[in-house]
């Protein structure tokens, strides 16, 4: 089965689809931008799993390229889809390491049973990572993903990270 691929210029917040992955941060206790408004928008049943997963599984915060599911609160998704993107130049600019926060979204929403999974631009936005460089690794990492789930929805907040994305869609 392929993988139908999506474009929406938008916020992720609004969206409607199985799963909404958030762009976190190490901590998962929220963040600014993408990260901030899941939790501010999907409300206090977010963080409280998210508290939960680093008093169990991940006491030092989730690693760069992981993903983990929690509920999704008062979004209109069944689950939030967290991964830590890596920080450009600092924590390194190596393409397979923001290519793993896909392919293991997407791995993650298999488990879940997830169909329809929007992403955002992860790591191109306060991370750094350049946005034409960040569209080819995502979009490249969902077309050669192992996946079952149906529609990857790439919501990007303004036109610069559409332009970006619609280039390596086609």
């Amino acid at each position: 089965m392929t993988t139908t691929i999506t474009l929406v210029r938008g916020d992720i917040t609004r969206q409607s689809a199985d799963a909404i992955v958030n762009a976190a941060n190490s901590s998962l206790l929220g963040g600014g931008g993408v990260d901030g408004a899941i939790h501010r928008r999907g409300g206090p049943a977010i963080l409280e799993e998210c508290r939960a997963l680093r008093a169990s599984r991940y006491g030092r915060g989730l690693p760069t390229g992981q993903a983990v599911a929690t509920t999704a609160g008062e979004l209109d998704a069944r689950w939030v889809i967290h991964t830590v993107g890596p920080v450009y130049g600092v924590s390194g600019s190596d393409p397979s390491l923001l290519a793993s926060c896909y392919t293991e979204s997407l791995r993650v929403a298999d488990e879940l049973g997830a169909r329809t999974v929007a992403f955002p631009a992860i790591s191109a936005g306060a991370y750094g990572w350049p946005m034409d460089d960040a569209a080819r690794v995502a979009v490249e990492a969902v077309r050669e993903a192992d996946t079952a789930v149906e529609e990857v929805r790439f919501v990007l907040f303004d036109a610069g990270a559409y332009e970006a994305f619609a280039a390596q869609v086609g």
